[in-house]
Formats: C-alpha cells, structure tokens, sequence
C-alpha cells in the first residue's frame, strides 16, 4: 500500500509539472512515442499509421508516409543518422509521396502526414523512379479510426462543444507533435536536428506547433499566418459566426496570433503579396509577433498550392542552414527612408555575395488580392573593409517609394539564386 501511495505522489508531483498549453499536453506530445503500424515497406516510399489523440471518444489512427535516403536504396555508412523533416499538407491536400521524395533525395528523413482523417493512393513511380503526383489522383479512403475531416465545421464550429478536444486544429497539431515525436525515435533519424515545413492550412498549422514544439530547428510557414480573425481573411467570416464567447476561445486557443509570441524556433515566412488566403496585414503582424530569430520571403504574386509552396529552394537553404551546418540565409535590416532614397545595411556572417537588389511597391487599394506591385532595381553597394575576410558588409539603396505606394518592401538576391526579403511596410 506504501508503495502505491508513493507512486500516486510521484504522479501527482509530475502532473503539477506537466507542460500544458490550452488543450494541448506538451510533455505527453514530446516525450510519449505513439504506437506505429507499418502499412508498406516494399517501395522507395514507405506507409504507415501512428495513434493519433482521441476523437469523438475512440482511438484514432493518422496515415504518413516516411522516406530517407536508405528506402531510396542509396548506400550509407552503417550508423549514418539524417536530419528530420515534417511536411504538413493545406486544404484539400493529404500526405504526398512526391515531397516526401524530395526532401529524401536532399539527405533527409522525411514524414507526411494526412490530416483529414484518410489515406491516400499508394504511392506511384515513373520509368525513372519519381514518385508521381498520388495526391491530386486517385481516392483517398477513410480510415476506420480516422480523426476529425479537414472541414470548416471541425476547424471552426466544434469549439462550441463543451470539449474542445475534437477539435481539428487541435487534432492537427498533436498529430504534426507525434509524428515529430516518432520521426526522432527512429535509429536513421538525428534527433536532435529536424525541422517542419507545411503549406497553407499546413503553414498554420507549421506556426502552432513551431510555438509549442521547442525541439523543431528551424520552422517554414509557407503563406499560413495568424490573426485570421482580422481584416481580409477569408476564414474571418467563419470565426465571426461564432458567439463572442467562443469567438475569443477559437483566437485564444487557435489562432497562431496568439501562440507565435511563444516561438523561439528560427522561423522563415515565406509568402506572395496577393495572396487571398493569408493577407500581408496579417502575415506582417505574425511575423512581428514572433521574439525569436526570425526571416522573410515574399514574392510577387505567388503563386497558392502545394507544388508552389514547396518549390522555393530558401525553404531547403534555410533548414539546412540549422539541421546540416549549410550556409545561413542573409538577415536583412529595417528599410528605412533617407531623403530621396530608402536603404538598409545588410551584415553577412559567414561571407555572402548578394547579386541583385529590389524595390518591390503598391499604389492600388482595395483587396489586396487585387493590387498590382511595381518592381524597381535597387543598388548595393559593398562596404566591406578590406581587411574583414569574416564579414561583408552591403549597404543596400533605391529610390524612394512614390508617396502614393501604401505597401512596400525590399529584396535581395545572393548568389545561390536565394531571395529573401525585409520587413514589409504598410500605411496606416
């Protein structure tokens, strides 16, 4: 009996510790290994199913595929340990085979997870052995123990239940947590260099758990953000159905608004200007919410989808730069006007050569989906002492913005053909 008192103390005690962020239990997410099942393990890309948090009061299971350069079949040292990624899908997407194989090919451990409670086709091959589109083909089928769709009424309207806990953004990033957690367990998998990329709803999702999740190296938002409960998002109109109440909770609880003053894991935003889903107003706020190290890429008029949002190589410089010891993309400083010009200095550590510099500006209003930006060279200037072999130094300039342009920021390009940019300026 003695015993058992002491071990219900000694749970107690660690209970009153345990890490606990609105409704998700973070030292459960981090340090409890989900149960696995492997599905396939006869082709390049592997399938699987891991536990996933209960939904509606049953178990679930969440479907991933898993790939690295062993399942490619390339020939390694034995021992030899990968840095780890995790790829989460946006709307209307699954686990695709085809990103898992890219980041494979770069030298990673790489795992997709479908968030919509299903599984893809099989994964299919060419002549050549890259693995086909199977996200966009096939159907998908509902897994027996599938958790919450990938719905407006799950990401919105269930908050108003009494528990919160069948939520999907809920369920979406405990599951991006135990796949993460499941990724590190494996012997080929460096645990202690890994990083996490998603798209779109998978950019939200990558901005919540890059919040909650301090293990993660380096984090890549690609258009998601927070504050959708302001201004132009078109999931505002959805939070606003909601009763006040409930309203504040799904901010509180759900939106990456509230949780990115948490993230210290180096983040790089990467966006378009005219992008409908996640507006530069608010990917500006997102962006400045965050204390850590922190980047930014923003192009004009990209693109929204899945093969867009996986396409710029700054994503793969980036997370090399913190899981593979790759050269660091460039900090940019704080434009800042000077008479008839705008400028920022830029430090590079280690060296840098930048190529090419832009104005990018807006003089349109309305819906920021709707602008049209002009583009104007700038000019770098190298300013590096002679004598500094360990820095340089650019001083980077261009005209002035017209007094008309309401929105405007500034880019540059290194010499790997990487673009990144400065903060974005907006007008009162």
């Amino acid at each position: 009996m003695r015993f058992s008192l002491f071990t219900a103390a000694l749970l107690f005690t660690a209970s009153l510790h345990a890490e606990q962020v609105g409704p998700w239990n973070l030292d459960a997410l981090k340090n409890n290994i989900p149960a696995m099942k492997w599905l396939r393990q006869d082709q390049p890309i592997h399938s699987l199913t891991y536990a996933g948090e209960k939904y509606q009061g049953h178990d679930t299971d969440v479907f991933a595929f898993y790939a690295s350069p062993i399942t490619l079949g390339n020939e390694v040292k034995p021992g030899t340990k990968f840095p780890g990624v995790v790829l989460i899908h946006g709307g209307g997407g699954t686990a695709f085979a085809e990103w898992v194989q890219l980041w494979a090919k770069r030298g990673y451990a790489a795992n997709a997870m479908d968030l919509n409670g299903s599984r893809p086709p099989d994964a299919e091959f060419d002549a050549k052995g890259v693995a086909i589109g199977n996200g966009h083909k096939g159907t998908r089928t509902r897994l027996p123990n599938g958790g919450p769709p990938h719905g407006h009424p799950e990401k919105f309207d269930c908050i108003n239940a009494p528990d919160t806990s069948d939520d999907w953004p809920f369920h979406a990033a405990a599951s991006v947590m135990r796949a993460h957690t499941l990724l590190r367990s494996f012997p080929e998998v460096d645990a202690e260099h890994t990083a996490v990329t998603g798209i779109s709803w998978g950019g939200y999702t990558t901005c919540l758990v890059a919040s909650l999740d301090d293990r993660f190296k380096a984090a890549v938002p690609v258009y998601g953000c927070g504050f959708l409960h302001e201004g132009e998002s078109v999931q505002k109109p959805s939070i606003d159905k909601l009763d006040p109440e409930h309203r504040a909770l799904w901010v509180k609880e759900y939106d990456p608004g509230s949780l990115l003053p948490r993230c210290h894991v180096p983040i790089l935003f990467v966006n378009g200007t005219n992008d409908v889903h996640y507006v530069l107003d608010s990917y500006m706020k997102s962006y400045n919410a965050v204390p850590g190290e922190k980047y930014m890429r923003i192009q004009v008029n990209m693109p929204h989808g899945h093969p867009p949002g996986w396409a710029p190589q700054e994503i793969g410089l980036f997370i090399d730069s913190k899981c593979r010891g790759g050269k660091a993309l460039p900090i940019l400083g704080q434009p800042h006007i000077v008479g008839d010009t705008v400028r920022f200095n830029l430090n590079s550590r280690p060296p840098i050569k930048l190529k090419s510099a832009s104005l990018h500006y807006t003089k349109d209003s309305g819906l920021r989906s709707k602008r049209e930006w002009v583009t104007v060279p700038a000019s770098i200037f190298d300013i590096t002492p002679s004598t500094n072999d360990i820095v340089y130094i650019y001083k980077i300039t261009a005209p002035k913005p017209p007094s008309e342009a309401n929105t405007w920021y500034l880019s540059v390009t290194d010499d790997r053909d990487a673009m990144v940019s400065t903060e974005v300026v907006l007008a009162p």
